[in-house]
């Protein structure tokens, strides 16, 4: 009598995400001779929050970074969008692959 085929695994249902997480901003204005990088991005904390992690400088350097902790996810997926549109109402713009 044949074996029944075995099953394959069952895999946990993938949740997109709405809001982004990250975002990678840059301004270039070779005129004004600004060549400036923002990076935001939420990390979980040891706490049970979420950070916003805020990195920003010149293109081709370290830069500066500052961590901004939140109770929660929402609060800082919040602070985020905050910061993305005050970005880009100062002339930043999504950075682009290639």
């Amino acid at each position: 009598m044949p074996r029944p085929a075995p099953k394959a695994p069952v895999r946990p249902p993938c949740q997109l995400s709405l809001f982004p997480e990250t975002a990678a901003l840059v301004r270039v204005d070779p005129a004004a001779n600004c060549w400036r990088f923002y990076h935001l991005s939420l990390q979980p904390d040891l706490f049970g929050g979420t950070a916003l992690v805020r990195q920003w400088g010149r293109i081709g350097t370290a830069g500066r970074q500052i961590c901004e902790l939140h109770h929660d996810a929402g609060q800082a997926l919040d602070a985020l969008a905050r910061q993305l549109r005050a970005k880009r109402r100062r002339g930043y713009r999504d950075r682009t692959a290639g």
